[in-house]
């Protein structure tokens, strides 16, 4: 029988366990909150013995259903980010540790089919753990740094066991392969936010220097080298990852042709992989202080159409540079360079505007929001430019973070694509006055006197366009809803044009009653859908603007998990000549696969950066609500049964089943 220290058996310590385990099962939801810290003590007691860690795998299933993660963000296992799981085992609070090994013990244990959890396969589970090992292979592999050495606590030598025994649990066969998949699958979606690939990337070369833990380096080694490459050697002269100074010392001594074929490199490993080095930002402050801005163009990467922006607004662009290029900040690169490739600085709001903002103060509250969630490396207005130029260049990289505000990334994503004007104005209100007024059906809505929405907290896992803005435009689009909550009828018929912009159709389509949940007339919803935006069916007619909609998630297998927010971008025929619907997706990641077949394509078939694409008649069957410019045209071609028969039942076997 296993010893502790002393001297008590660890199955006397077990028993105890299990009896504070049954107080929690037993215990009333009100009570619950009081139990679940006893029990973590306890945990936490029983992780630190030897033998502990195999003792609470054991019970992880009956700690979920006793309801240890009640009231908590881990309730719903679906959801979590694996991004965050580092953190929070670094956590000086011992019960957030604790909480999160338990966490990730309910995900073993659902991984081997030993449990199950609603909206989370077997596969998903899996999948999340293979990327929590991904993140933490520094701990795993022992190359333990001063960082990390400070941050220990009594419970680092058992977590690193956990993530040991996770490693062994889930094989580290192809494990650097799928995740250097994994993160050429991500950066193909071009995202704003790339804090996470970056440790995924960096832990892909700590990965490569060690041969140890038997992790196959020579798996997708080409695929990892251009990505390593590009973060810490996208050149000649910072090849080896020589550091920012000795860099800035070379660059001082180079020749002109030198110089030139920095510029070509660091372009070309900007493009090609959506990363963008520290080195790149050095180099474009370098060429700019030493008077050397003809090296400019190709140092961004630019097309006519780019560089003839670039020339009209030389100055502005130049100063834009000066205030959002950092190293920290070196993604704005990436979006200067596209928003320059969009041609939008011709509109002639938007360089005053710019002006403007380069020339803003702003209050107090935004700049402690934005340092809480950016840090201070660079001042809160260089976060502010640098987070406004990616989201220009990029409107469809943006997402919702870790919260459920799905509507507010939306809105960012379809003014910087189609208003991006209004989007200013937007920024010019918050950053002078901490404060949005927006009008609803004539009457003005001040977000400063309004309460919390969904979003209760700044959020700190946010871009700097959202850490300023999506707290306003939550609490705006709650008092929307609250205002229409009588009428009887979903509220999104009154919220998306108000919230969105005039472009947004006011013919409204849902193919559920709002009363019952259960379907209505649904097969002239799927009816007017195609001749809304089919071009076969519609006169061959585009999408104008983006248009907000609806879907209704579900997952791998098929099952009901929410409904959620999306923009129809267009509707197109794919190289294969099959017609599908290409949108935006706001939750982070658009590569989803919602079962029976049905998995959401961002790569392969036509898709544009940022955009999330399915053939017309998957997509239709999981859509739920849209809009309509009502502009019927006489060429409208009428759609066969059987299309309407196909898609009706792809939504009965899956989100529909109970709502027949």
């Amino acid at each position: 029988m296993t010893m502790t220290s002393e001297g008590t058996p660890i199955k006397q310590i077990a028993r105890s366990f299990d009896h504070m385990l049954g107080q929690l099962a037993g215990a009333t939801p009100a009570a619950k909150f009081t139990y679940q810290g006893r029990v973590l003590d306890a945990a936490k007691r029983l992780l630190k013995q030897p033998g502990g860690l195999a003792e609470l795998e054991a019970r992880a299933v009956a700690l979920d259903a006793a309801g240890i993660f009640d009231g908590t963000d881990w309730a719903a296992p679906s959801g979590l980010v694996p991004g965050m799981v580092g953190n929070a085992l670094k956590s000086p609070d011992m019960r957030l540790v604790v909480l999160e090994c338990i966490s990730l013990l309910r995900f073993l244990a659902v991984a081997r089919g030993e449990h199950s959890q609603p909206g989370l396969p077997m596969e998903h589970a899996h999948h999340f753990l293979t990327q929590v090992l991904a993140l933490n292979l520094d701990r795993i592999l022992g190359a333990h740094h001063e960082a990390s050495r400070l941050s220990e606590h009594e419970l680092t030598p058992f977590v690193d066991q956990l993530l040991q025994h996770l490693l062994e649990a889930v094989g580290t066969e192809g494990i650097l392969g799928r995740l250097v998949d994994e993160v050429w699958r991500i950066l193909r979606q071009r995202p704003i936010q790339v804090g996470h690939v970056k440790s995924m990337v960096l832990q892909i070369a700590l990965a490569l220097g060690q041969q140890s833990q038997g992790f196959n380096a020579s798996d997708n080694r080409l695929g990892a080298d251009r990505l390593i490459s590009a973060l810490f050697g996208p050149t000649e002269l910072c090849r080896e990852d020589p550091g920012l100074d000795v860099y800035r010392s070379r660059l001082a001594s180079a020749d002109t042709g030198t110089l030139q074929t920095e510029a070509s490199g660091m372009a070309r490993a900007m493009h090609d992989t959506g990363l963008v080095s520290d080195y790149h930002a050095t180099y474009l402050r370098f060429i700019l202080d030493s008077g050397q801005g003809h090296f400019l163009p190709d140092s961004l990467g630019l097309s006519s159409t780019g560089l003839d922006c670039l020339r009209c607004y030389q100055p502005l662009v130049q100063q834009l540079i000066d205030v959002a290029v950092h190293p920290g900040t070196a993604q704005s690169i990436l979006g200067i360079s596209l928003m320059l490739e969009r041609g939008i600085l011709y509109s002639p709001p938007i360089a005053p505007s710019l002006w403007r903002l380069l020339g803003a103060t702003m209050s107090p509250e935004c700049e402690a929001g934005l340092s809480a969630a950016l840090g201070d490396a660079v001042t809160p207005h260089s976060q502010l430019v640098a987070g406004l130029m990616t989201l220009l260049g990029q409107p469809l990289g943006i997402g919702q973070g870790n919260n459920p505000t799905c509507q507010a990334a939306r809105a960012l994503s379809i003014w910087a694509l189609n208003d991006p004007d209004y989007l200013l104005w937007m920024l010019a209100q918050v950053t002078a006055n901490d404060r949005i007024v927006m009008h609803f059906e004539g009457e003005a809505l001040d977000s400063a006197v309004l309460p919390a929405g969904l979003a209760l907290h700044t959020p700190l896992d946010a871009d700097a366009v959202s850490v300023l803005l999506v707290p306003h435009i939550d609490r705006i689009y709650a008092e929307m809803g609250r205002r229409v909550a009588t009428r009887g009828e979903d509220p999104h018929r009154w919220i998306n044009p108000e919230l969105h912009g005039w472009w947004v159709g006011r013919e409204f389509h849902i193919a559920v009653d709002i009363m019952t949940g259960k379907l209505h007339d649904y097969d002239k919803f799927i009816a007017d859908f195609h001749l809304a935006y089919h071009p076969l069916h519609n006169g061959n007619e585009p999408v104008v603007h983006p248009q907000p909609a609806g879907i209704a998630v579900t997952d791998s297998q098929g099952a009901f998990v929410g409904w959620h927010a999306i923009t129809i971008i267009r509707v197109a025929l794919d190289q294969a000549g099959e017609m599908r619907v290409y949108f935006f997706n706001p939750n982070n990641d658009s590569g989803q696969d919602w079962g029976l077949g049905i998995v959401v394509s961002t790569h392969g078939n036509s898709e544009r950066l940022g955009e999330a694409s399915l053939p017309f008649d998957q997509f239709t069957s999981r859509l739920y609500i849209f809009h309509d410019d009502g502009l019927k045209t006489p060429l409208s071609v009428p759609v066969e049964d059987d299309a309407i028969s196909a898609i009706r039942d792809m939504a009965h076997q899956s989100w529909a089943r109970a709502r027949i």
